[in-house]
């Protein structure tokens, strides 16, 4: 964590609008509630407002329209949430690296002199890895693969073999890039195998939580374009293409071979049934079954309410006699007609 900055020097390099004392020294960021003093405080989400009242921060980062509802010393910007998460970086920076390769690491490429190759890690035949790339210990780089600039793989990352990295890449512990899809033909009784001779190629800045595996493709690549985000314990099947600056949270599933637009959304638990497509800006609220391809951008939920037990069997019980009730209306319907008719 560093020492700390003064406000006048955190506005210099992030920008806002600096309302007090600019020589005020901070070293931390916490919420309004949790924040001590010497620590500086956010307010994203106008239903904590009240909370710039009590708040122990030193200072806080608002928006335009919460300026004044504050005396502390305040930088003002209009998305206060990524400011804060600007000044969670300048105050906690990435630790130092140590360039070089560990005794205990099984490397059989040629490494950059900055790259750091920590205890245990198997790097295979014919990998690249550009510059600044950082591989924690346990990592497993396969034959072939091609890892770029500054990436940083956490302890226990697999990628399987000629698999393509982007630069700026962070990559969780337990991810795995390029297993084989779920690719099986069905002769009798019994599934053969189908060989999955794609790749998984991933774009820069792109993120990837623990445990999530995307599988390589069966013919063409699995695609992860710039900008992606995918939180911890996410399936992205084979052949899909996930497009610039999505972001998925936990636990979403997408089958094979289906096609996410640029700055798509799925809140966690979506799922994503196969060959679909979702077009540009089509955001999927958490829980939701996607069966369908979705071309108009917007908002989609698909999630049965929740509801006390007794109350959901209920439920549960007429909607699978709905079916029968349109029918009936449709008969009514005709009945009324033809009676108006005549009379």
């Amino acid at each position: 964590m560093a020492a700390g900055l003064r406000l006048d020097e955190i506005v210099a390099r992030l920008g806002g609008v600096l309302q007090g004392d600019g020589s005020l020294v901070v070293s931390q960021v916490g919420t309004l509630q949790s924040a001590r003093a010497g620590e500086i405080a956010f307010l994203a989400n106008p239903k904590y407002r009240a909370q710039l009242q009590t708040t122990l921060a030193s200072a806080v980062i608002v928006p335009p329209q919460f300026a004044a509802e504050t005396e502390l010393p305040r930088i003002v910007h209009q998305n206060s949430y990524a400011y804060y998460a600007r000044v969670v970086g300048l105050l906690n920076p990435p630790a130092a690296r140590r360039p070089g390769v560990h005794r205990g690491a099984v490397v059989h490429s040629p490494v950059p002199a900055s790259a750091c190759i920590g205890e245990n890690v198997v790097v295979g035949r014919g990998v690249q890895l550009g510059d600044n790339v950082t591989l924690q210990p346990g990592c497993v780089i396969g034959d072939g693969v091609a890892i770029g600039d500054d990436s940083l793989l956490h302890p226990n990352v697999v990628v399987y073999d000629h698999c393509v990295i982007g630069r700026r890449a962070i990559i969780h512990s337990g991810a795995v890039i390029g297993s084989d899809g779920f690719g099986f033909a069905k002769e009798g009784e019994r599934w053969i195998k189908i060989p999955q001779i794609g790749r998984v190629v991933i774009g820069d800045d792109v993120e990837i939580g623990a445990n999530t595996s995307i599988d390589r493709g069966a013919l063409d690549d699995t695609l992860i374009a710039d900008g992606v985000k995918l939180d911890n314990q996410i399936q992205v099947g084979h052949n899909c293409s996930i497009g610039e600056n999505a972001a998925m949270a936990g636990c979403v599933g997408i089958a094979g071979s289906t096609r996410i637009g640029r700055r798509c959304t799925i809140g966690g638990a979506g799922m994503i049934s196969g060959h679909l497509e979702l077009g540009d800006d089509v955001h999927i609220s958490g829980g939701t079954l996607v069966a369908r391809s979705l071309s108009r951008p917007g908002q989609y939920t698909g999630v049965f309410p929740l509801d006390e037990h007794a109350d959901w069997l209920h439920n549960a019980a007429q909607l699978r006699r709905l079916a029968r009730l349109v029918e009936r209306v449709a008969e009514l319907e005709k009945k009324v007609k033809l009676m108006e008719m005549k009379s």
